[in-house]
């Protein structure tokens, strides 16, 4: 087994914001581009604490591994975004235990057993009822060791050609793949909650914008939400914090800067820039992976 990268980043692992009134550059590259990277797994990730507010308390996780034997290979990645409930005390902490216990459950309960059986057996539960149960044993934990805090969480186990995603919260998963941006998970949020019934004002969406009605750390039982997204070659998943997808405001503008990026770790770098030039009102963080084109060999 060669582990390529494992990376924890917490929320104090900044990068300086863009000058003010720099642009963001989206004219394409000279490589091939985001969707033709050679075989693996390809991650980018950055947080980065914005232009307001005093500390970041945005987490991200990411590992990836690659194992590959005569008969084939074996592709794992997981990807955890977390956003501290703004407003609460020690959203910071929150966000930070909430990834680093979502990610220690879901290695225990998934990752290991695979290294030692080569693959599930029928006796392993399925994979959206370990996720589930992963989230649900965070949520636990949040409440004990920081019964003050709260944190959205947004989690994709990528293994092989499919990522499965749980989420809780408005922190977001898109997919990305032939110039197009699909938006996977849907917000907890009351503002979604009144779009959907379509009698709310913009006056009334604008107030109750980042009231959510399901976060980790707010209750004893928690709902988690869980999806498949199939990621062919070529493709990508991006998951953020709605620092990211709110300062930028425009599918198109995210779809754009991803497509005409180089790496995924330009992509999400460029991402943030944008955010940061629409003003930063909030903590940013993105991570995207990115599927290489199978080898022809």
């Amino acid at each position: 087994m060669n582990f390529l990268r494992r990376l924890f980043t917490s929320p104090k692992a900044d990068t300086p914001p863009p000058v003010p009134g720099e642009s963001v550059e989206i004219e394409p590259r000279q490589t091939g581009g985001i969707n033709r990277l050679p075989f693996g797994l390809h991650i980018g990730h950055l947080t980065n604490i914005g232009q307001v507010r005093e500390r970041n308390e945005d987490a991200l996780f990411t590992i990836e591994s690659l194992a590959q034997y005569d008969y084939g290979y074996e592709l794992f990645g997981l990807l955890i975004v977390a956003d501290g409930m703004g407003g609460h005390q020690k959203g910071d902490v929150a966000s930070a235990v909430a990834a680093r216990a979502t990610a220690n459950y879901i290695l225990k309960d998934v990752y290991l057993p695979c290294l030692l059986t080569n693959n599930q057996t029928s006796t392993t539960p399925p994979l959206n009822e370990v996720l589930v149960s992963s989230v649900q044993k965070t949520n636990a934990l949040v409440q004990q060791m920081v019964p003050d805090g709260g944190t959205t969480l947004t989690a994709a186990l990528v293994m092989g050609h499919n990522a499965y995603i749980a989420h809780v919260g408005d922190t977001r998963a898109y997919f990305f793949n032939q110039n197009k941006l699909k938006q996977v998970t849907q917000d907890h949020s009351l503002a979604q909650r009144l779009r959907e019934i379509g009698q709310a004002t913009p006056e009334q969406l604008a107030q109750v914008e980042h009231v959510l009605y399901r976060a980790i750390g707010h209750g004893s039982q928690i709902e988690v939400d869980t999806y498949i997204q199939h990621l062919p070659p070529g493709s990508s998943l991006l998951l953020c914090s709605d620092g990211l997808w709110k300062g930028i405001n425009s599918n198109d503008t995210i779809c754009e800067l991803i497509n005409t990026s180089a790496t995924p770790q330009e992509a999400c770098e460029r991402l943030i820039a944008a955010a940061n030039q629409n003003g930063g009102e909030d903590n940013i963080t993105g991570i995207i992976v990115s599927m290489g084109i199978e080898s022809q060999d």
